[in-house]
């Protein structure tokens, strides 16, 4: 398996997740962005924690994949933390060093934010490394098919939606290719200022632009030469279908949703 940024990508499977329904799964992953935000103290993460990792016992994915996937991300969460640690003035002052000052509040927010970060890129990460992109089309088609009354482009939109998470891992790859290619040709990028580390990017962002509409111009050709028009008409290769699964799944996540309603401080 190749290794970088994951979410996105499809892994093949057939652990119970991915014989999910992608209704059920889109239903959990868009329930758990609010629950997470619930979680305030160690007992509320420690469930969450939970929560998480049983969703990856259960989908049979090798759990240092999935980590490795997510050395990308914790840069993002990695600058997060920090921004809390020094921008956070509650509880005691633990160290000051001129005009930086950190306190424990700091350091608690900081791990809370950081942590809420993490959850929801690993919960997302599950549901594209679980179900295909034409799952993810079909099953966010039909939890929008109430708002065809109104006029509002379902099919579209979920289309749109599928495409964009597919071209995340094309465009790292496509990043990955460009920075090997400037680098042998004596570009640095992991060394000197910053200035000239961020003045660095500039070459790989134009051909990175451009190899995205390359791919998109090549993708709306082969759409239009497989008679692609629009929605209306299409009938469905597979027919989805809610299982036991799907129901206890949800229900396990109602249960985590209590349960953080009472560890809640």
């Amino acid at each position: 398996m190749m290794q970088g940024l994951i979410i996105g990508r499809y892994v093949p499977g057939k652990s119970i997740i991915h014989q999910m329904d992608p209704r059920s799964k889109l239903i959990i992953v868009s329930l758990f962005v609010f629950v997470v935000f619930l979680a305030n103290n160690p007992y509320s993460y420690a469930l969450l924690s939970f929560f998480i990792l049983l969703n990856i016992v259960l989908t049979k994915i090798p759990l240092y994949y999935i980590l490795t996937g997510l050395k990308p991300i914790l840069l993002v969460v990695a600058f997060t933390f920090l921004i809390h640690l020094f921008m956070t003035k509650e509880g005691d002052l633990l160290y000051s060093f001129g005009t930086l000052e950190i306190y424990e509040g700091g350091i608690i927010q900081g791990i809370y934010i950081s942590l809420r970060l993490l959850f929801l890129v690993l919960m997302t990460t599950l549901l594209t490394l679980t179900t295909t992109p034409i799952e993810v089309t079909d099953g966010m088609e039909s939890l929008l098919h109430p708002l065809k009354k109104f006029n509002f482009p379902v099919h579209e939109l979920s289309l749109m939606m599928s495409i964009s998470l597919r071209f995340i891992p094309t465009l790292m790859q496509e990043t990955e290719k460009i920075v090997k290619a400037q680098t042998a040709r004596g570009m640095d990028f992991r060394s000197g200022p910053i200035k000239d580390r961020i003045n660095a990017i500039i070459p790989l962002l134009i051909p990175l632009f451009i190899s995205a509409f390359k791919r998109a111009e090549e993708l709306a050709t082969a759409m239009e030469a497989r008679g692609y028009r629009g929605g209306e008409g299409r009938t469905k290769l597979r027919v989805l279908r809610w299982k036991w699964i799907d129901s206890m799944m949800l229900l396990f996540l109602v249960l985590v949703t209590i349960g953080l309603f009472i560890l809640r401080t």
